[in-house]
């Protein structure tokens, strides 16, 4: 008599252990993501871009005060906002061509091309990582104590309280640098 053997074959895995695994990896993705927060960290790598714009033009307009043989800054400068790239001031609208040249008709109001060797070390304005209603540069300057202030919104958690209340600035919201930061921008 011959005896039948019944082999059951190991070679896959079962629906439920798939669906356990499954399981697993999905709470260890949320567990990530709500640990690093992928959000937090891009407004913060805008927000760490904001602040060395805004350094290097404060450095370049620190230049251009001791440089340049005549000074002019501008009351009101205008600002860049939004992403047709159209410029605002208080004084007017500024042309869309012109909003990052650093010839004094971009929304700093200041002619960096008139420094002296080795010249201006920016070649151009830059843009806010947005650009937008909310997030974008401005530039204020007073021509008679040859004094400027720039600011920007930041708007990570982790820049964005500390660094706007603590910049020395007289806005509380807002990121302030340049040689006076109290110009009511």
């Amino acid at each position: 008599m011959e005896q039948k053997t019944n082999k059951i074959s190991k070679r896959g895995f079962t629906l439920i252990e798939l669906l356990i695994v499954i399981g697993i990896l999905s709470v260890l993705t949320a567990a990530v993501v709500v640990v690093l927060n992928p959000a937090e960290l891009l407004a913060q790598a805008r927000d760490t871009q904001r602040m060395s714009d805004l350094d290097a033009i404060r450095s370049t307009l620190s230049l251009y005060l001791s440089t340049a043989t005549t000074t002019d800054f501008s009351s009101a400068g205008p600002y860049a906002q939004g992403s047709t790239a159209s410029c605002f001031s208080l004084s007017g609208v500024c042309g869309a061509r012109d909003i990052y040249t650093i010839g004094g008709l971009g929304w700093v109001a200041v002619d960096l091309t008139v420094m002296s060797n080795p010249g201006s070390p920016i070649s151009a304005l830059p843009r806010d990582p947005t650009n937008g209603a909310t997030y974008h540069y401005a530039y204020k300057g007073n021509n008679t104590y040859k004094t400027f202030e720039l600011n920007c919104e930041l708007e990570s958690n982790k820049y964005a309280g500390p660094r706007e209340s603590g910049d020395g600035g007289d806005s509380t919201t807002i990121y302030e640098v340049g040689s006076d930061t109290g110009l009511d921008l």
